[in-house]
């Protein structure tokens, strides 16, 4: 599984308030709408930098630090981001995320640079910055863990196959 992306980069302790802040928890219901609010509290411009399908986070350390609530991943997937990079995440946003199918990958982020171009190989396990013209080596993600990335998360494998099959 081969994914690109152009980069938008954040620091670290990145926590699901900033993802989506909670004064919106309630009061929008619409995921498309909420996607709006992406990370607005520490960039209100951020919304307007993703291209939909052509974008990715790069961030440092324990990123989806906070709560619990799938509404996180949930932002990121439907604003059109199609993966996050970090040093490290907080378990239960990294759980969340490979649920609905939004590849997180963990990295030494310091170098990746804002607007860099990636392509990252997930069977191989490659990061290839294609503007610095520098490669990275990642743990390659287990053949269960790309299927299930490659169906859109956890239901949808599951409304598929019926079962995990590995």
């Amino acid at each position: 599984m081969e994914i690109r992306g152009k980069v938008i980069k954040l620091g670290d302790n990145i926590n699901t308030d900033f993802i989506i802040s909670g004064r919106y928890k309630f009061s929008i219901t619409d995921m498309k709408e909420l996607a709006k609010h992406i990370m607005e509290d520490i960039d209100p411009g951020f919304f307007r930098k993703i291209i939909p399908g052509e974008s990715v986070i790069v961030a440092g350390e324990n990123f989806g630090m906070g709560s619990s609530r799938e509404q996180a991943p949930l932002v990121i997937r439907e604003a059109g981001i199609v993966a996050v990079l970090a040093k490290s995440f907080a378990r239960i946003f990294y759980r969340n995320s490979f649920n609905i199918g939004l590849p997180l990958i963990e990295t030494d982020s310091d170098k990746i640079e804002e607007n860099d171009v990636l392509k990252i190989d997930l069977n191989k396990g490659r990061i290839s910055d294609l503007t610095s013209e520098t490669v990275s080596v990642i743990k390659p993600f287990p053949l269960f863990m790309q299927k299930l990335l490659q169906e859109g998360g956890v239901v949808n494998y599951y409304r598929k196959y019926g079962q995990l099959k590995v």
